[in-house]
């Protein structure tokens, strides 16, 4: 029988580690400072597992040597304690100088930054020291590891974690929020390196049947290991939220203290703790982790993959446990090789998920095309490649050429015309249109002839319909592939969500189609009721 020495093992995250090991015929050590502490937990567990192997080791890792390791006789070491932020790798270092595997689910940027400082020691006893053994980065990573396989290029990539509002909430995990939240995070964005705010930002995200929540920019190993192991194009983000939402919003406001006070928050751990229990009531306490990456898949079209993993009240917490089990039975199979490393890259997906078996735990993975494909259907794939290319490039892309333009028809079109930001009458200018398409929506950022503007597509359903929004006014377009050409067709309009008249609808004759040179080529006139002519625009346009 195997033994593994469990440090933290009365922690929310130990506990679970240990009782997924005694499921699986492994023994178990518990390590703490307390021999009565210690001596309770072990209790419980021998309760839950009455043929199971528990032990109690007294154990300071502040003092702790390779000798005090060698006496539990475990040939595993599990730290499951924290905070590891700004932690030197004590505990790994005696584990590996005593000959024995190490597995941790240290959360810590930097600690993970500098743990393969370690790995020729590790190599040189023949062991294995895994740091990271936990949600981020193990699981993310071989999340993203599956989703991306095969891909042509990584555009972006992002993981997002959000426990249940009644989660249990340790001390060292409140300290280790608080240790980078309103403080400077280098961050892979816009296709290089810069610095955000910890816990800026307040984005939507789905989590599926857990619903849409809010989360905000999370210190992790994911901000390093993403750029360097997917090689993204242009973002690779790592979120984190609270529930309920006013808690996060909380958070997001602390946040924008620090940043603009610059006082260290830590101290204030133990209060903001009672507070966010008091704030448990309320709120889903279902868990949930969504993980994403938008690139071109193996087929050469642009692609969006999802996987959600969503917790049942009371199961959330076990998630972090389970890559460090799944580490632990691939170092007793000899599934890995010794050396000290993150643990991003080492497991695949399924070791992970298979641990999730006896728990209320949910996952499931989409793949979706973007948005003009998923709207139009099969018939997209028969339309030229230029089009296609620039309605199904992923991120960020730019299209220069040449165009021409005719003005508004009459001086109230004038009017109407210049508050959107329609070009004048030109023979002969340049044109531009910038593109950001994440998959859900596309933002299109015209110049024609000196003048910008803007609108937004998104909602994309069966039929070729999209919706188009320019400012407070969006269109119900419908695009139809005619003999080589799509033609765009105006169905409704809406002020908000407030429908309105048909017969005050502007209309549209609008076509993309290929000349000669093989160029993208847009003829658009739009019209109002009772104004006529607004702007017509037409020319070619190929990615710069």
């Amino acid at each position: 029988m195997t033994t593994v020495l469990v440090i933290g093992a009365g922690g929310v995250f130990g506990s679970r580690l240990c009782e997924g090991l005694l499921r699986h015929g492994f023994g178990v050590v518990v390590a703490g400072r307390s021999r009565a502490r210690a001596e309770g937990v072990a209790g419980r567990l021998k309760a839950a597992f009455p043929n199971g192997q528990v032990e109690v080791a007294v154990l300071d890792t502040a003092t702790l040597t390779p000798e005090q390791l060698t006496a539990t006789g475990a040939s595993i070491v599990a730290d499951m304690a924290g905070p590891f932020q700004g932690a030197q790798p004590t505990t790994a270092r005696a584990a590996i100088a005593a000959g024995l595997s190490y597995v941790d689910l240290a959360d810590a940027r930097d600690f993970v930054a500098d743990f393969p400082a370690l790995d020729e020691a590790a190599r040189a006893a023949g062991v294995l020291a895994l740091t990271g053994c936990s949600s981020t980065p193990a699981l993310s990573n071989a999340v993203l590891d599956r989703l991306t396989e095969g891909w042509r290029e990584v555009v972006s990539v992002e993981a997002a974690i959000s426990p249940g509002a009644r989660a249990p909430k340790g001390l060292s995990v409140m300290q280790a929020i608080l240790s980078w939240m309103g403080r400077p995070v280098r961050v892979f964005e816009d296709g290089g390196w810069t610095t955000r705010q910890g816990w800026s930002g307040l984005y939507r995200r789905d989590f599926g049947a857990a619903g849409r929540r809010r989360v905000s920019l999370c210190e992790t190993p994911d901000l390093d290991l993403f750029p360097a192991r997917f090689a993204p194009r242009e973002r690779a983000l790592f979120l984190a939220g609270m529930e309920p939402g006013a808690l996060h919003l909380e958070g997001w406001l602390l946040a924008r203290l620090v940043g603009l006070f610059r006082f260290n928050p830590v101290p204030l751990a133990k209060l903001l703790l009672t507070l966010a229990k008091l704030q448990s009531a309320s709120g889903s306490d279902q868990g949930a982790m969504r993980v994403q990456a938008l690139g071109v898949d193996v087929q050469g079209r642009a692609a969006r993959a999802v996987w959600r993993l969503v917790a049942e009240p009371g199961e959330g917490p076990v998630t972090p446990s389970l890559p460090a089990l799944a580490a632990i039975r691939a170092i007793v199979a000899g599934q890995v090789q010794p050396g000290a490393r993150a643990c991003a890259g080492v497991l695949p997906l399924e070791a992970i998920t298979d641990e999730m078996a006896p728990h209320g735990l949910a996952t499931e993975a989409v793949v979706e095309r973007g948005l003009y494909p998923r709207a139009i259907g099969p018939v997209f794939d028969g339309l030229p490649e230029a089009l296609r290319a620039l309605h199904e490039t992923p991120g960020r892309s730019l299209w220069r050429g040449r165009a021409m333009t005719e003005g508004a028809s009459g001086p109230l079109a004038a009017l109407a015309a210049r508050i959107v930001g329609f070009p004048k009458a030109q023979a002969d200018c340049e044109a531009e249109v910038a593109i950001d398409a994440d998959g859900d929506r596309s933002i299109w950022r015209r110049r024609i002839g000196g003048h910008g503007f803007a609108s937004v597509l998104s909602r994309p359903r069966e039929g070729g319909r999209v919706s188009e929004r320019f400012g407070p006014l969006s269109m119900d377009l419908a695009l139809t592939p005619e003999g080589g050409r799509l033609v765009y067709r105006v169905e409704g309009w809406r002020a908000g969500p407030i429908p309105l008249p048909r017969w005050l609808c502007p209309s549209t004759e609008a076509f993309e189609e290929v000349d000669a040179q093989g160029r993208f080529v847009f003829d658009v006139t739009i019209n109002a009721p009772l104004l006529g002519r607004l702007v017509r625009y037409r020319g070619w346009l190929q990615r710069a």
